[in-house]
C-alpha cells in the first residue's frame, strides 16, 4: 500500500546541474498554506518520520510536498548529504516550485527540516529569495547554519528529544541566536529518532500547532 494515498506525484527541475528531483504533493480542501520536507541525510521521501508528521498536517488542512534532495547517484556520496549549501539550493528550487505551481502559488510556504535538512531549510530562509512564512526543525544540525541563524526572519520552532543532550544543547545555542520569534519544544523521554510510543505524534502536534497559527494567520 502507497504511504501517499492521495498525493500527486511531481517533478523539480533544477537550474544548477540540471537534475529532476521527484516528489509527492498532498492538498487537502482548502489548505491554509503548503509545507515543503527537507530530510536528513540517508533519507528521502520516503521517510516515515516526515510522513508521519505529513499526514498530521494534512489532516489539519495543510498542504505538504516531499521531495528527493540527491539524486540516487549523488544520495550514495557522503559528501552531497553534508554540503548543505547544496542541500539549500534544492530546498529553494522547491520553494520556487510552490510559487509558480497553480495549486500552491497562492498558499503560504513553510519548511519543515530533518537532520542536515533542518540545516538546508534554515539556510534557505535565510537567503530571503523565496518568502517563508514559518519553519520547524525536527532535530537537525543548527551547528551546521550556524552562520545564517540571525538572519532568519521566520517564525522558527525546534522540536529536540530529551534524551539527545548534543541535540538539546544545539537547539538552545541556535534559539538564542534566531531571535525572539522562536521556539524551543522538548519531547519528554524521547531519543534522537523519536521512535519511543508517542514520541513523533507529540512532533507531529507541535508542527500542527506551530504551522497552524503563523500560515493561517498569514493569509
Amino acid at each position: 500500500m502507497s504511504p501517499y494515498p492521495t498525493a500527486i506525484s511531481v517533478s523539480i527541475v533544477t537550474d544548477d546541474t540540471a537534475v529532476t528531483l521527484d516528489g509527492v504533493l498532498d492538498i487537502p480542501p482548502d489548505p491554509a498554506g503548503v509545507v515543503i520536507f527537507a530530510h536528513g541525510r540517508g533519507s528521502n521521501r520516503m521517510s516515515p518520520r516526515n510522513i508521519s508528521v505529513a499526514r498530521q498536517l494534512n489532516a489539519a488542512g495543510i498542504a505538504t510536498l516531499l521531495f528527493d534532495l540527491l539524486t540516487d547517484a549523488e544520495a550514495s556520496s557522503p559528501h552531497h548529504g553534508q554540503d548543505i549549501a547544496l542541500l539549500a539550493n534544492r530546498v529553494q528550487h522547491a520553494l520556487d516550485w510552490t510559487a509558480i505551481n497553480t495549486q500552491t502559488a497562492p498558499l503560504p510556504k513553510g519548511l519543515f527540516g530533518a537532520g542536515t535538512g533542518a540545516a538546508a531549510a534554515l539556510e534557505t530562509a535565510a537567503r530571503g529569495w523565496g518568502r517563508v512564512e514559518a519553519l520547524v526543525a525536527r532535530g537537525g544540525y543548527p551547528d551546521l547554519a550556524q552562520a545564517a541563524l540571525p538572519r532568519v526572519s521566520a517564525p522558527t520552532l525546534q522540536i529536540v528529544a530529551e534524551l539527545d543532550r548534543n541535540m538539546l544543547d544545539m537547539g538552545r545555542m541556535a534559539k538564542a541566536m534566531l531571535g525572539r520569534d522562536s521556539a524551543l519544544r522538548v519531547v519528554p523521554g524521547a531519543s534522537a529518532l523519536f521512535e519511543e510510543p508517542g514520541a513523533l505524534d507529540m512532533v507531529g502536534r507541535h508542527s500542527v500547532e506551530w504551522f497552524t497559527t503563523h500560515l493561517r494567520g498569514s493569509r
